[in-house]
């Protein structure tokens, strides 16, 4: 359990590294600082809203602290409509409840941090170094026309020393994707679960995917971005797309496929981090009559392979990685891996497995131990 919150917090007050909150107009659940929409910040408080004019008090569908929330009017991750705490600089590790909505993005310090939570009064939680002596954030749209909203938050401090742990940043699409609640939900993507392969004292997992998603959408509309901010030498980029962008609404060709994902490439090797390029798995009925499967012919694969050899990064060829392991269970215990009526999408035991094939490629390679 956290430490119980001081009345007021204070930068100056080094001792003080843990704090909870309780977002809405309704009871405050013990324990936790209880904070109302018209709460503006100021600095002998050391918390509050930066604009509490666009806020508002509304219900949520929990108990306790998530029986109500707070609604951010305006949103976008370079909104100043932000929720600001007063912290000593360090390494944070920050847990959000939000309250009622469909699917919404945390956003801080300007920059994404949690892609797409779906679900009322839907958990995650991330690390962020303070660097400035406040953190900053609100929730915002993961889906236009939605409901932002933030039921709890809980923060705690890791280190004093305001620098990300090593950490494996993954991109991609629906197949990498993050799905709530994420111990249990029916559907999955392998980036979803990777953390589940992977020491976090060697690493953490940060999943920046996005259902739909293609190259041009995660180098432009903010992932990339949030990525680009933190990600530091000794890091790892992981970045698996080209499902979506075959598709032909997305007026994405292979040659312009190719060279959006280098320049994501060469952005994030000039930060001396590592980029490792994934190609997709296939679908589940990728199957010949021999019962060998194979979908080397999908998803733009040999771009991403000639763009590896081109760019000197590490290529893990999951496409044909899967499809061996799919061959060697065959068809129908393949099919039992995806969601039900549907050939694309891995649930939660698929995801697994995708993500073990993947880190298993990772150790055959020297990338992991």
């Amino acid at each position: 359990m956290f430490a119980s919150l001081l009345p007021t917090l204070s930068a100056a007050d080094a001792a003080v590294t843990n704090y909870k909150f309780d977002f809405g107009g309704g009871a405050v659940e013990a324990g936790y600082t209880g904070v109302r929409a018209e709460d503006g910040y100021n600095a002998s408080k050391g918390y509050g809203f930066n604009t509490p004019a666009n806020m508002r008090n509304i219900s949520a569908a929990g108990k306790g602290a998530g029986s109500d929330a707070v609604q951010f009017v305006e949103f976008g991750t370079k909104s100043s409509n932000t929720f600001n705490v007063d912290l000593p600089n360090g390494l944070y590790k920050v847990k959000a409840m939000l309250g009622n909505t469909g699917r919404s993005s945390i956003a801080a310090e300007g920059v994404y941090q949690v892609i797409n939570m779906t679900g009322n009064n839907v958990t995650d939680e991330f690390e962020i170094p303070i660097t400035d002596g406040q953190l900053n954030l609100l929730v915002t749209e993961g889906k236009v026309g939605g409901t932002f909203t933030l039921s709890v938050l809980e923060i705690t401090q890791i280190s004093t020393n305001p620098v990300t742990r090593p950490t494996i940043y993954v991109g991609g699409d629906s197949t990498v994707s993050n799905y709530y609640p994420l111990a249990t939900s029916i559907q999955a993507g392998w980036g979803q679960m990777l953390q589940q392969y992977i020491n976090p004292s060697d690493y953490i997992v940060r999943n920046m995917a996005s259902g739909g998603q293609i190259a041009r959408g995660f180098r432009n509309d903010g992932q990339l971005e949030a990525i680009l901010r933190y990600i530091k030498p000794g890091d790892y980029f992981i970045l698996q797309l080209g499902i979506n962008d075959t598709n032909p609404k997305n007026n994405e060709t292979e040659a312009e496929f190719k060279e959006i994902m280098r320049n994501m490439v060469q952005l994030v090797k000039s930060k001396g981090a590592t980029v490792i390029l994934s190609t997709p798995q296939g679908r589940a009925t990728d199957f010949n009559s021999a019962g060998v499967h194979n979908a080397e012919g999908r998803w733009y694969r040999q771009a991403t392979i000639a763009l590896a050899a081109e760019e000197g990064v590490r290529l893990i060829d999951l496409n044909v990685i899967s499809s061996a392991y799919f061959t060697s269970i065959g068809p129908a215990a393949t099919l039992a891996l995806y969601m039900d009526g549907d050939t694309l999408h891995p649930n939660h035991a698929g995801a697994l497995e995708l993500a073990r094939l993947l880190t298993e490629e990772m150790k055959k390679q020297g990338l992991y131990h």
